[in-house]
């Protein structure tokens, strides 16, 4: 599977979705790398992982996926004593063609899983086992709460090892995170949490927790620096990237009652400017305005075919990734300022999303 690259910020890296991306079961032992961080109080200090892991362990699952594509492996945390687990999209994508799902559970006994519902927007998904007794259940924190510096734990199923259980702090916050997802299309980890906890192919989807065992964030994407020939090197580097709770849960709730997550629209279907058509619209780069859903937000905004947009609530419109990003984090009714030009001409407007 060849990674999409990207850039974050000055450095030139590669996202690699770290869910399916490498199987690899056996061959070797993983083990847990314990960062002690500094915390924001100015102690030194570090997670209990032995005690974080005791506690936490029964809920995250190891998931298999067997299909046209061949066989990969992903992480994933029970939600509901009912059987109902939060992973990645990614992780669990191919089970909407026909791949078969297998859970594996901290104790070593397996079920075989049903996709409940995937949101390819936010790279989220939830799938289902039923289980003859109430399944453990992850307590859930507030990644409201977080600073930098915070001690964290990620648990999960790297290159296939289950129950691998790493430390580390929060690096940073508020991220956004292009990384692949359906139809060449990306995903967007909106407001990520980075932490350097060591996380790798086969981690998606599974747990950070803080150091009360508290769900906090969900495992998705690593950066990665290129080697030798541009090359991508598939191990962590100590940056990673997790989907807050605060926005996986109320998504993951979404989907166990609808079995699909309804973003809000702003009722325009847009294309990049390519670089070398760019001049002849006047800009360095910008979103051309490719049709417009009549009567929608767009419109009434007074957005025409063919205009182009230049920026989206102060954020310069280099690619599409910029209004995914406000469709995943925003509701109905909210406000979006929208910068276009048309003819040559700047035009600034406010659109409603539905």
């Amino acid at each position: 599977m060849t990674d999409n690259k990207t850039t974050l910020r000055s450095w030139t890296v590669a996202l690699l979705v770290v869910g399916c991306a490498l199987v690899l079961i056996g061959g070797g032992m993983v083990a847990g790398a314990f960062a002690v961080a500094a915390l924001s109080a100015g102690r030194s200090g570090s997670c209990d992982a032995a005690r974080v892991a005791d506690q936490v362990l029964p809920s995250v699952v190891t998931i298999a996926v067997v299909g046209q594509r061949g066989t990969s492996n992903g992480s994933g945390e029970i939600i509901t004593d009912d059987g109902y687990i939060l992973t990645n999209n990614h992780v669990v994508a191919d089970a909407a063609s026909g791949a078969k799902l297998t859970v594996r559970f901290s104790d070593g006994h397996e079920l075989p899983a049903t996709l409940t519902g995937r949101d390819p927007k936010t790279d989220l998904a939830v799938i289902k086992v039923t289980d003859d007794e109430p399944l453990p259940v992850i307590a859930t924190g507030d990644s409201g709460s977080l600073v930098v510096g915070q001690p964290v734990v990620a648990l999960g199923a790297p290159l296939g090892l289950s129950s691998t259980v790493t430390a580390g702090i929060v690096s940073a916050l508020g991220r956004t995170v292009p990384v692949p997802s359906d139809d060449d299309r990306n995903a967007v980890l909106a407001g990520a949490i980075q932490t350097d906890a060591s996380i790798n192919p086969g981690n998606s989807g599974g747990a950070l927790v803080d150091c009360s065992g508290r769900l906090i964030g969900i495992n998705t994407a690593i950066a990665t620096v290129p080697g030798s020939g541009g090359q991508a090197s598939t191990g962590s580097v100590g940056i990673g990237f997790a989907v807050p709770e605060s926005l996986a849960l109320p998504i993951a709730d979404e989907l166990i009652a609808h079995g699909e997550v309804s973003h809000p629209t702003a009722g325009l279907t847009v294309v990049p400017i390519p670089p070398s058509a760019a001049a002849a619209f006047g800009v360095t780069d910008g979103l051309f305005v490719q049709s417009i859903v009549s009567g929608g937000p767009a419109q009434q905004a007074g957005i025409r075919v063919g205009d182009v947009i230049t920026s989206v609530n102060g954020h310069a419109a280099t690619n599409i990734d910029v209004l995914t990003a406000i469709q995943v984090t925003s509701s109905a009714g909210d406000e979006v300022k929208v910068e276009y030009l048309r003819d040559g001409t700047s035009h600034t407007t406010t659109l409603t999303l539905e």
